[in-house]
């Protein structure tokens, strides 16, 4: 009988012995399996916030498509420029539709923020939007590189104070525009040999006196003005 217990009793014991052994693997196995759920999520993490790291940049193939569908909804027309010399207002011409797209995307993406008045002629333009800064640039290349076509059929003159584009510095016989700079007109009461090859897209609707007073600025070589006349915050106003 005591023979009999002590097998029952070593039996047992071995048993719980087994028992215990075992229970660390699955514990071991549970954190595992929670390590690699983890690892799962962290690559899903990962791989979201590369894709919403590749930002959408405009090109010669896809600018137009996208300002087609950009201006469908577009309510906004007036931007306040505010610059070193005051600040003034310009409302957008709903009918050129692809230049005001351009001016308020570029507005709103910040683009002009920084930016200057880098050529000035006196008794004729002030052209802004460009800098040699390494900002520019930066902002250039993530927006992306483009032209604009010229849209000069709509009856609107280069009267005083109309906001135009430029066409691009580039080997351009089709006078496509420079989507990142913009010109406004100070000739009173005009400069009427512009109609037909620059695109006109807006007016100044305040604020022309510091137009005027920017226009009247100290340039050198190129028409840059001798102290730098910068855009601080281009904004949109109702």
């Amino acid at each position: 009988m005591q023979i009999q217990r002590f097998y029952s009793f070593t039996i047992l014991l071995l048993f719980l012995m087994v028992s215990c052994g075992e229970t660390p693997k699955k514990k071991q196995n549970t954190a595992e399996e929670t390590t690699a759920q983890k690892d799962s999520v962290q690559q899903d993490s990962a791989e979201k916030k590369k894709k919403e790291k590749e930002k959408f940049v405009l090109t010669e193939e896809n600018a137009i498509d996208f300002f087609f569908d950009y201006q469908k909804g577009l309510t906004e027309n007036k931007v306040k420029i505010t610059t070193s010399y005051g600040s003034f207002t310009v409302e957008l011409y709903d009918n050129v539709p692809y230049h005001k797209a351009n001016f308020i995307y570029l507005t709103k993406k910040g683009y002009f923020n920084g930016t200057q008045f880098h050529r000035v002629v006196k008794n004729f333009i002030i052209q802004g939007g460009s800098s040699d800064d390494k900002e520019t640039a930066r902002k250039r290349r993530e927006i992306g590189r483009y032209l604009l076509p010229p849209d000069t059929r709509k009856g609107y003159r280069h009267h005083r104070g109309t906001i135009s584009m430029p066409s691009s510095e580039i080997d351009n016989p089709h006078m496509l525009a420079s989507p990142y700079e913009f010109f406004i007109v100070v000739t009173d009461p005009g400069s009427y040999h512009l109609d037909g090859d620059f695109t006109p897209f807006g007016r100044v609707i305040s604020g022309m006196d510091v137009v005027d007073e920017i226009n009247h600025v100290e340039v050198g070589d190129g028409d840059w003005p001798h102290q730098n006349v910068y855009i601080e915050k281009a904004e949109i106003v109702n």
